[in-house]
């Protein structure tokens, strides 16, 4: 039988030390993040095109620290570790040892790219998974080679060569059990990108990373964009640049943590929430909300002995992969209160999803509409 999210996360997964008092039993919380700026010391990263001597790793630094004060400024109770806070060469495998030891909730590596033609631009994000395209394989091959500057590579990587594609499919099939989470978490942060920043979105995409492919929490890498394009070269060596990308992964940051906490987005009027029969349904579009308890690459046929007892499973199908979502409810508290029954059958992980008319969308889209209905 295949186990869902919850269970494998209880499998790889170190013990956590819960907290004492109200919160101990909130095992979705979102305590600790480590931000890890890319590259450093020895390791310069991409480089710029020779107008301001830009590095990679000084812009990384940078964003990476700004990005930390934020978090730490808004939410007292959330510790912040960095895997380097200053020009220091760091070994990929301890930047995942660093974030494991910590037991982090998230994990955020901050990169800047590049490319032999100089028209490339715009943002993009990156989770575990297999290469979608050669580019996607080309990224993740020139930041995992960092490690041949590393003693005892061979060893350290299991065989790892960042140059022979074999290396990156095996590399890629690790990740799995936090995708789904780590893909929400790299929607939001393009989002800003896009939305609040005006920065060009090369979109979410999956390849084998190898500073986030040994990590036990849900991880993303950030590209915050082409330092070989000479205007976005011009944006992110500035101090202004620098603080509208932090900015912006920030605010995914703290959207992110809401959803995944069950914490609403918005805070409407309270209302009594009565019952309304099939026949009083509203016409048009309606939303609906989900609680989505299992992501897999294989189907699982959705019965409730599968499930842990849970009736009325759904089965969603999209880029790759199979989720799984019980409940149909018409509005966020309802649907709160099947998050904590999966919950209560062992599905930790469990999160409120939305969909309109079918399709899915952003949960805080959802909640604005579903109170203007």
């Amino acid at each position: 039988m295949r186990i869902g999210l919850a269970a494998w996360a209880a499998l790889l997964l170190p013990a956590r030390t819960m907290p004492q008092g109200p919160a101990a039993g909130d095992v979705n919380r979102i305590r600790t993040v480590v931000l890890d700026a890319g590259h450093g010391g020895k390791d310069p990263g991409n480089l710029g095109t020779g107008r301001y001597k830009t590095t990679e790793k000084h812009v990384a630094l940078n964003v990476t620290k700004l990005l930390g004060r934020y978090i730490t400024e808004a939410f007292p109770d959330v510790k912040v570790v960095y895997t380097r806070e200053d020009d220091r060469f760091i070994e990929l495998r301890e930047r995942c040892n660093i974030a494991n030891r910590a037991k982090a909730d998230v994990f955020i590596s901050i990169h800047c790219n590049a490319n032999k033609n100089k028209d490339p631009h715009g943002c993009e994000t990156y989770v575990m998974g297999l290469h979608k395209t050669e580019e996607n394989m080309r990224v993740a091959q020139k930041e995992n080679e960092a490690i041949l500057l590393e003693d005892g590579h061979e060893l350290k990587y299991d065989g790892y060569d960042p140059k022979d594609p074999e290396s990156m499919i095996a590399l890629s099939l690790r990740q799995n059990v936090h995708l789904d989470h780590s893909l929400l978490l790299s929607a939001l942060i393009q989002k800003q990108f896009k939305d609040r920043v005006g920065r060009p979105d090369r979109g979410v995409k999956q390849a084998g990373f190898l500073v986030i492919s040994y990590n036990t929490m849900p991880s993303v890498l950030v590209e915050l964009g082409f330092l070989t394009n000479a205007t976005e070269e011009d944006f992110l060596q500035g101090e202004q640049g620098q603080d509208y990308m932090a900015s912006a992964i920030y605010r995914a940051f703290k959207e992110y943590k809401a959803t995944v906490e069950g914490v609403e987005l918005t805070t409407p009027a309270p209302v009594v929430e009565r019952p309304v029969p099939p026949a009083q349904e509203p016409a048009g579009p309606v939303v609906r909300f989900k609680v989505q308890v299992v992501t897999s690459s294989k189907r699982i046929e959705p019965t409730a002995k599968n499930f842990k007892g849970l009736e009325g499973v759904e089965e969603h199908r999209g880029n790759e992969l199979y989720r799984y979502t019980v409940g149909d409810e018409p509005s966020l508290e309802r649907a709160r209160a099947v998050q904590k029954l999966c919950r209560e059958k062992g599905y930790d992980g469990a999160f409120i999803v939305a969909f309109r008319d079918g399709v899915r969308i952003d949960l805080q889209e959802a909640v604005k509409f579903a109170q203007s209905q």
